[in-house]
């Protein structure tokens, strides 16, 4: 009985764990994004392509940024954001490289497509793969710039 219940909480502790994960690593990223570019283009907004990986610090402090304080109403109302997993650099790779992003440079990194699904903008630089430095004042002011680009 105590082996059931034990298994039982280890199996439940590493469902919440999962769920926390801000990138799903069996998700099929063209097929996210195509799915995101219709919802764009009703919405009238672009798609933002955030690529990272759970494993990376600076890109769980962008997805904390996304889900509260004072980039998520600015994201929510900006974007469709569709999150794509890089692994360890072995994954959706060809990808960010449709998109012109050198992931060498570092994740967080992001795409932003019309709702046709050209390029409108993305991090050649590395623009944000120090997020955790940048915090949220960082993250919040980045993202005014690239909304004022993208929503032209």
């Amino acid at each position: 009985m105590r082996t059931l219940l034990a298994t039982a909480l280890m199996t439940l502790a590493g469902l919440s764990i999962a769920a926390d994960q801000p990138y799903d690593e069996g998700a099929d990223a063209k097929a996210e994004i195509s799915k995101a570019l219709a919802q764009a283009k009703e919405a009238k907004v672009p798609v933002l392509v955030v690529f990272g990986a759970n494993w990376c610090g600076d890109c769980k402090m962008l997805d904390m940024a996304f889900k509260s304080g004072s980039s998520a109403p600015l994201i929510n109302k900006s974007f469709k954001v569709v999150k794509v997993n890089v692994g360890r650099f072995d994954q959706n790779v060809d990808v960010a490289e449709r998109y012109g992003v050198p992931l060498k440079r570092g994740i967080p990194a992001v795409a932003v497509l019309a709702s046709d699904g050209n390029v409108t903008y993305s991090t050649r630089a590395g623009e944000l793969a120090d997020a955790r430095k940048m915090g949220e004042t960082g993250i919040y002011d980045f993202f005014v710039k690239v909304a004022a680009t993208a929503n032209k």
